[in-house]
């Protein structure tokens, strides 16, 4: 769920400067995209460590392994009167689409609401199972 919330949070940044031409550094802002990376474990580990009373907290899923830029092509806007736009009138603008960007923040959202579902059923048949014992 975390790495999710962090996918959405990108997806808002590089919304947020759609239009940014000139960062800290001076150059445009670039697309932020972000790795995931599966934690693998296996049933038989996790049963153990639940059987045992160990903490099973941030094991297996996917986790966020890095943010990184995105370097494709830079737009070229023709915009003589900008402040940033070069000798030939271009100005270049960020890389971000607004689309993919939107699509991935739809894809983290419903990956987010599949892991609370999820959750609820796995809540929901754990209560079952102690009504079983009454």
């Amino acid at each position: 769920m975390t790495a999710q919330r962090l996918r959405l949070d990108i997806a808002s940044e590089n919304i947020a400067n759609i239009e940014t031409t000139r960062t800290e550094d001076g150059t445009p802002y670039r697309r932020k995209m972000v790795v995931l990376e599966s934690r693998k474990e296996n049933f038989r580990s996790v049963l153990g460590r639940a059987m045992s009373g160990q903490n099973s907290a941030n094991r297996g899923g996917v986790a966020a392994a890095a943010i990184i830029d995105d370097d494709t092509e830079l737009k070229a806007v023709l915009d003589p009167e900008h402040p940033d736009a070069d000798e030939n009138g271009y100005v270049r603008m960020p890389n971000v689409d607004m689309i993919k960007e939107t699509t991935d923040a739809m894809a983290a959202t419903r990956s987010y609401e599949a892991n609370i579902t999820a959750f609820n059923a796995v809540k929901l048949m754990a209560q079952k199972a102690m009504e079983i014992g009454k």
